[in-house]
């Protein structure tokens, strides 16, 4: 499962002519994401999953980093993680936003 690769590749989490993060297009990539796109929404069970898959990474990831490093990596995932729920509350609220001006030109 996930992004199946013939070797390890350094792929740069940023671009750096825009500084625009590029984990997104790489999720878009995993397998676990393209089923779910499939039929357009998660189950829990998918969710669960996911969260096994993260967690996972995690406990492998955890031991082999160095303190200062760990810190610095927490930070960051802390930091990733708020970016993406506040880009989908973003994304919510234009959606409802949106839905709100077409329900107000039909009436």
């Amino acid at each position: 499962m996930g992004l199946q690769m013939a070797k390890p590749i350094y792929r740069p989490w940023f671009d750096a002519a825009t500084d625009s993060p590029l984990l997104t297009e790489y999720a878009r990539k995993l397998d676990s994401f393209n089923g779910v796109l499939a039929d357009r929404k998660v189950e829990l069970a998918e969710l669960e999953n996911q969260e096994k898959r993260v967690v996972d990474l995690m406990k492998e990831v955890e031991p082999l980093l160095e303190p200062d490093v760990y810190e610095k990596v927490t930070e960051l995932l802390c930091e990733i993680t708020s970016y993406d729920m506040m880009s989908a509350f973003h994304l919510a609220s234009k959606a409802r936003a949106g839905r709100a001006l077409n329900s107000k030109t039909e009436s």
